[in-house]
């Protein structure tokens, strides 16, 4: 008995870890059966059923050979027939696991277990999504601090979730500045394009999915770098530890091939955060309809002609691709008082909070009339709470700074960039890694 509970302190209990149940194998059998697989192995520790939690890891390890952390626990549990263990790994010293990659293991195996017992209830709903629009079916949120994506699917503009995956981040962590830093960004960003197996080499796995790192909020920032993808893992590998890439988000393949299923091009955002901030469906929709109030106010004072009605939304820190709060007033009045009407509708709204910073992204499509102009396009501002009220701190079309074309340009820049150094057989930094 002595035996067992040190293994189980080993293992599961250094997260007070309680027992997973039906409802949590049922939750997983959907999207992820190693993680299934690897709460029996923890069930049977914990009730003591050794022998049964060596057969469930070798199941395991039969369906997933390369799964490194499944070779430390059956040492574990062979180790334990022998003597009581001290720590999770002691069969590492019989296995000549060198520190780092100990290291390592450890990691992954808290970050696995802490999040098969603290999943999200089905009350709680991430701060990060206050709106979808129609084209987003999916959002994808990263907690930073877990080592998790979660997967919400849009139910009526709201977020309801659907799968989560542990994932391998930066080994320098989060908040990335600079080329090279080897840190993962915090933001919100999106999907721009999917480059299949047979365009990578080997150590992107199954695919890579690129995002649209640095948006314009970076690089207002000063921010630097490029080719954040979502990638898989080499053949040889099931998974990563938590802190092991140059700064991208890595799935284990299938992992990887089951997300593909919620992804659409240009129309999954991806919100990477710290840790996910959860709060009530209650307060997600007082937010939401306090925003969406501001933004109808303002789109119905733009119609009015009215200047400073209109301009009351605008934050005095505002800026607009190079100009400041008094140059966009001045352009505005001006533009306005040649107007004998004006009619705005919008449609397609989106409402993404930015981790971290004070503003929420409302993306949405624009349709201007005039008695001498009339376009549609996609626009993107950033609203923020000043002395309560919601005002507008950033301005401009969506996807970038200066306009989409910039950044789709950059996107496929660094895709092509990465293409020519795969096909040489090498990684460049700072891409997919």
């Amino acid at each position: 008995m002595g035996r067992a509970i040190a293994l189980r302190l080993a293992l599961a209990a250094l997260l007070a870890c309680a027992p997973f149940g039906r409802v949590l194998a049922q939750a997983l059998r959907d999207h992820d059966p190693l993680e299934l697989d690897l709460s029996g192995v923890v069930n049977a520790v914990e009730r003591n059923q050794l022998d049964l939690a060596l057969r469930r890891v070798d199941a395991l390890l039969a369906a997933h050979p390369t799964f490194r952390l499944g070779y430390l626990i059956r040492g574990d549990l062979l180790l334990a027939r022998t003597r009581p263990l001290r720590t999770f790994g002691n069969a590492a010293a019989t296995m000549v696991v060198p520190n780092d990659k100990l290291e390592g293991l450890r990691a992954e195996a808290l970050a696995r277990l802490r999040a098969l017992r603290d999943r999200p209830s089905s009350t709680r709903m991430p701060q990060y999504v206050l709106q979808l629009s129609p084209e987003e079916k999916y959002a994808l949120v990263v907690d930073s601090k877990l080592s998790r994506l979660y997967v919400f699917q849009n139910v009526d503009g709201l977020p309801r979730y659907v799968a989560d995956y542990y994932v391998t981040l930066g080994k320098r962590g989060v908040d990335k500045m600079r080329e090279g830093d080897e840190k993962t960004p915090i933001g919100v960003y999106h999907v721009t394009a999917h480059l299949p197996r047979q365009k990578l080499t080997d150590f992107y796995g199954v695919g890579a999915f690129p995002l649209n790192y640095p948006n314009s909020w970076d690089r207002s920032q000063g921010r630097s770098g490029h080719g954040i993808w979502l990638h898989g893992t080499p053949s040889d590998t099931y998974s990563r530890p938590p802190r092991a890439s140059n700064g991208c988000i890595v799935l284990a393949n299938p992992d990887l091939e089951s997300l593909a299923r919620f992804v659409r091009i240009d129309q999954t955002p991806v919100i990477i955060a710290d840790q996910i901030d959860w709060t009530s469906a209650a307060s997600l929709e007082a937010e939401r309809r306090s925003l969406a109030a501001a933004v109808e106010a303002w789109r119905r004072d733009w119609q009015s002609r009215d200047a400073a009605r209109y301009l009351s939304h605008y934050s005095r820190r505002f800026h607009s691709d190079g100009e400041d709060y008094a140059q966009w007033a001045a352009h505005k009045r001006q533009v306005n008082s040649a107007k004998a009407w004006i009619k705005v509708d919008l449609s397609d709204v989106s409402m993404l909070r930015y981790p971290r910073e004070r503003f929420v992204v409302v993306s949405f499509t624009q349709d201007y009339r005039s008695n001498n102009l009339s376009n549609v396009m996609s626009k993107k501002q950033y609203w923020a709470k000043e002395g309560g009220a919601w005002k507008i701190i950033y301005e401009g079309p969506a996807g970038a700074g200066p306009g989409r074309f910039k950044e789709r340009y950059e996107t496929v820049r660094s895709v092509q960039a990465a293409g020519d150094a795969v096909r040489r057989g090498r990684r460049v930094h700072g891409l997919g890694g």
